[in-house]
């Protein structure tokens, strides 16, 4: 039951009608499609100012603020004999959970369509990625995939570029890039664009429209996890701070900084048309998310790191979930075409 596709550089035909744009050799692996695209530069969505409610604005800023202030109350006030292992254990394991939620459901399985798998699984991780409180599932993947469409250009939702020259330009870029687009142009992509596919999915509109609901889920759940064990409210409150906050928080950044750290600084194996790059420090926290310019070359592999010594957790579980029958069609990049790939960079330097 379990198999694989062998990508050597061409698409996973799906038809599902996400519109992408023809100029990049690997553009219609983003969503594996094979629909036509309007030519560069040229935004259908844009351009076109995104006005946000001061609700969504001080929503932003709240699950911004809010995590941080956990995390900084944790680290100076609540380090050391306030802080159990029911703490740091939940901590990671829903640290873990939600990243799995966001790295390989969010992005590989819904957005890339790197594996197939089976409802409930699918559903599952939905559910998680949406704990991670990076918003509702069909309006991430909607904007993710404008970007793969419109990467480091014009149309971009979370682009570090283009903000001007010098050392003031890279700080605006990377902010931007890092979180200022979440109070900008987050959500501007169209849904019936760009996730036409997820919009068909009874299951998957309900989560999509559950996200708040499921978000204080993600609070009250570590609170009432910390009163069970530890029978009082305010050990309740720690393991809130925690498991809660402190994880968003964590979790936030490490993923944030695929937007922002991995279009700007590190390596590029792979002479993409953007400027992705790979970042070994941050495989760990990212689960592998942070072998971009991996990604970028190869948009719909299952895999990130696609050497032995590059780490990718989340690949790990596609393989685990794989040999226990419970994903299939998982894509993975021959040797043969990372190597042609990879020489064609290296001219492409020269």
């Amino acid at each position: 039951m379990a198999s694989s596709n062998l990508v050597r550089g061409g698409s996973a035909a799906h038809g599902q009608g996400v519109a992408l744009r023809p100029h990049r050799r690997e553009a219609s692996e983003a969503t594996g499609t094979g629909a036509t695209q309007p030519p560069r530069h040229s935004d259908p969505d844009g351009p076109r100012p995104v006005e946000h409610t001061t609700a969504h604005q001080v929503a932003n800023v709240l699950a911004m603020v809010v995590p941080f202030a956990g995390f900084v109350a944790g680290v100076v006030f609540l380090w050391g004999s306030l802080l159990t292992w029911v703490d740091l254990v939940g901590l990671g394991v829903a640290y873990a959970f939600t990243c799995f939620g966001i790295t390989v459901g969010f992005h590989r399985l819904l957005t890339h369509r790197s594996f197939a798998t089976y409802r409930a699984i699918r559903y599952a991780l939905a559910v998680l990625g949406t704990l991670a409180v990076e918003g509702s599932v069909i309006k991430w993947v909607a904007d993710h995939r404008k970007h793969h469409n419109f990467t480091d250009e014009d149309g971009d939702p979370h682009s570090p570029h283009g903000n001007g020259a010098g050392v003031v330009g890279a700080v605006k870029g990377l902010w931007h890039a890092h979180a200022g687009w979440l109070f900008n142009s987050v959500g501007q992509a169209d849904r019936h664009r760009y996730a036409r596919d997820l919009l068909k999915d009874p299951g998957i509109r309900a989560i999509d429209a559950a996200e708040k609901p499921l978000i204080a889920a993600s609070l009250a759940i570590p609170f009432l996890v910390g009163l069970a064990v530890k029978g009082t409210v305010t050990g309740a409150l720690l393991t809130l701070v925690w498991v809660g906050l402190a994880r968003i928080f964590l979790l936030h950044h490490a993923t944030f900084s695929i937007n922002s750290i991995c279009h700007y600084f590190g390596r590029r194996r792979f002479a993409t048309d953007d400027r992705s790059t790979n970042v070994s420090w941050l495989s760990l926290a990212t689960f592998g998310e942070s072998w971009h310019n991996n990604h970028h070359a190869f948009p719909t592999s299952a895999f990130h790191g696609l050497r032995r010594r590059e780490l990718d957790i989340g690949g790990l579980l596609i393989t685990l979930l794989e040999r226990v029958g419970l994903a299939w069609k998982v894509v993975r990049i021959s040797s043969e075409r990372q190597c042609e790939k990879a020489s064609l960079s290296e001219g492409h330097a020269r």
